[in-house]
């Protein structure tokens, strides 16, 4: 079969790979993308409850909007802030329904594993110009192989989150209690708020997903008397940029937050814990204790990890990536988000060369290609598709013609603040336009427990 008349497998049907879908099909591509949930955006419908930062305009793709629009769709005001619910319902799902995005939606397909087809990772003679060969299992376990001529991965890190462990890994008995703890943007107003009101609650991370969990649980205990809040975090102390850009901050809603937070620590609503890296959790009878060394926390009914998310692996184990070693996003673009390098959040724009990897016709988008890294914001994945499918099509011109502007969060405590450069803290007013050379880098809630705004 010539790799002209094969799919390219895309995984995921969220933001980012709903709109890989669209701009494979304007370039005369079949897509096939494969989601393992029962319907479209299975990640986002977790934290459906949670409002965006960033109002409608950063989050439609343009292509997607001008396929929508043609057919009678009419966009929501640009400049009202969605919840992820709302981003489903006015957006996400019309746009698989349409009847140009629908025929390539396959749902309840888990990818397990993806290869070269005759060919493990080892062998190299007729590598590039072998198909992929993608392993799915179906809700009912049945598997089956889909041979592709380019794999898009977009499944993003949401189901893989990072555990409460300050070591990295989850800490001892965190795996015995874990009916206790969640992990993400709990629904404590909505759908949790009985497992949540009137008890002790412990939530963990410093990031902005931290934020809007301790938000709605300081509104939860103003009517649900005797709920307490204790937030626990690495830092050693929450201060300035660790609460965001503030007034600085040029998503309003983003900088407002962090303020927020703030005055709620400082009026002793939120009981703040710093310092603290969590080794242990031991159950107390129904309740859990939780231990960095010598210091032990609660007991606590329940806890709730805002610790970040990582990118799942295992499928991509027949696949030759180029990860850099601590980020594990493509290595080109591991400069531009690490950070221990930088902390202001914005990113240069990059596209296909810098998502490469040493299997050709192989890219991790959206989320996932940030690794570990937080603040990843959809515009910036739908500038990543444009690309990738640009070189995937074959057309390198485009492809390289990478071009975005995104809002500045107003904190920059990397290099630059030091005076030095920075690839992270330059004026995004105007747009920023990347020359690649030749053969060579969310939802705006945070991605990770970090300092990035």
């Amino acid at each position: 079969m010539e790799s002209k008349s094969l799919p390219v497998v895309v995984i995921g049907a969220g933001p980012i790979g709903l709109a890989a879908a669209v701009h494979l099909i304007a370039r005369g591509e079949t897509p096939l993308v494969l989601e393992a949930g029962p319907s479209v955006a299975t990640s986002v419908r977790k934290w459906g409850h949670v409002r965006l930062f960033s109002p409608w305009e950063f989050n439609i793709d343009p292509l997607a909007a001008a396929l929508l629009t043609a057919a009678g769709w009419v966009a929501p005001d640009p400049h009202a802030y969605p919840t992820g619910a709302a981003l489903i319902e006015q957006y996400l799902a019309p746009l698989a329904a349409h009847p140009a995005i629908a025929p390539h939606l396959r749902f309840g397909s888990q990818v397990r594993t993806i290869t070269r087809q005759g060919l493990d990772k080892l062998k190299t003679a007729g590598r590039d110009s072998a198909p992929f060969v993608v392993f799915v299992e179906d809700a009912d376990g049945n598997e089956s192989a889909i041979i592709a001529k380019a794999v898009i991965d977009a499944s993003g890190t949401y189901a893989t989150p990072n555990p409460l462990g300050a070591h990295g890994t989850p800490a001892l008995g965190e795996r015995g209690l874990a009916s206790a703890i969640t992990y993400g943007l709990a629904d404590v107003l909505g759908a949790e708020r009985a497992h949540y009101a009137g008890k002790r609650i412990a939530v963990v991370g410093s990031g902005h997903s931290a934020f809007n969990v301790l938000q709605d649980l300081v509104a939860l205990a103003e009517s649900a008397p005797g709920t307490s809040i204790t937030w626990i975090v690495r830092r050693t102390k929450m201060d300035g940029a660790a609460y965001g850009g503030g007034a600085k901050d040029q998503l309003a809603a983003r900088g407002a937050l962090g303020q927020v937070i703030q005055q709620l620590v400082e009026t002793n609503k939120v009981n703040l814990i710093t310092g603290f890296k969590i080794d242990r959790l031991t159950p107390a009878n129904q309740q859990v204790l939780i231990h960095a060394g010598a210091r032990t926390l609660g007991p606590f009914d329940a806890v709730i990890a805002t610790t970040g998310f990582r990118p799942d692996l295992h499928m991509l184990q027949e696949v030759r990536l180029n990860l850099d070693p601590a980020v594990e996003s493509p290595a080109a673009l591991a400069p531009l988000i690490d950070p221990n390098l930088h902390s202001c959040g914005t990113v240069r724009p990059h596209g296909a060369e810098e998502l490469r990897h040493p299997e050709p016709n192989f890219y991790i988008v959206g989320m996932k290609s940030y690794g570990r890294a937080p603040t990843f914001l959809m515009r910036t994945g739908y500038e990543q598709v444009r690309s990738v499918v640009a070189a995937i099509a074959g057309d390198w011109d485009s492809a390289r013609r990478v071009e975005l502007t995104l809002p500045e969060t107003g904190v920059c405590s990397g290099p630059a603040s030091m005076g030095q450069s920075s690839t992270c803290c330059a004026p995004a007013s105007a747009p920023i336009l990347i020359a690649a050379p030749e053969h060579e880098l969310i939802p705006i809630m945070s991605s990770q427990d970090s300092s990035c705004g």
